[in-house]
């Protein structure tokens, strides 16, 4: 049995390239076992829709901060309240500062702030941001704050340059998250 068994995984897709990569660990993770959401920027919607995720979760995907209320729950504190671990995949540069800076102005970064449950961030950009000084002085605070981080991979890119930046392999991103599960039991 998996150790992600009938653990409450929520899935934080952010606007790069890699979003199909999402899908695939969307998948892999209901497989293992794990109850899966996803919640979506509005630019990770420009690669892939609501429906994908929906689909592959069989839950609703939470796109927006304020949506119109379907409930009497407050969905991004519900949402972060119901989540043994949040995992942003891909996370772009873009995600990482935010966080980094306390900035919480999209239903994911918002869902972030207001978790207890370890959040586990899978970058993916192109090598000259991931190489960047003020991206790498962001990971190193998270990381100092607790946020963990599983690296991204070497090879192609798909701005057609090649380096350290793709985000890694969706059986990586799991193995990981079935270590981090070992290490809070």
């Amino acid at each position: 049995m998996s150790t992600l068994e009938g653990r409450s995984i929520l899935v934080g897709v952010t606007g790069g390239i890699a979003c199909y990569k999402a899908a695939e660990l969307v998948r892999s993770l209901k497989k293992a076992g794990a109850q899966v959401r996803v919640m979506m920027t509005r630019s990770a919607c420009e690669f892939v829709t609501p429906l994908t995720f929906q689909t592959l979760s069989q839950n609703p995907v939470a796109t927006e901060l304020f949506a119109p209320i379907s409930s009497w729950e407050i969905e991004h504190i519900a949402l972060a309240r119901a989540a043994d671990t949040v995992v942003v995949a891909p996370a772009t540069a873009n995600v990482i500062g935010k966080t980094a800076n306390g900035i919480a102005d999209d239903l994911v970064t918002t869902v972030i702030m207001a978790t207890r449950a370890p959040v586990v961030f899978c970058p993916a950009m192109n090598v000259a941001m991931w190489q960047n000084p003020i991206v790498q002085s962001n990971i190193q605070r998270l990381r100092e704050l607790g946020y963990r981080f599983v690296e991204p991979g070497e090879g192609d890119l798909a701005c057609g340059e090649e380096g350290k930046g793709r985000m890694a392999e969706v059986e990586r991103i799991v193995e990981a998250l079935e270590e981090l599960r070992g290490h809070h039991a």
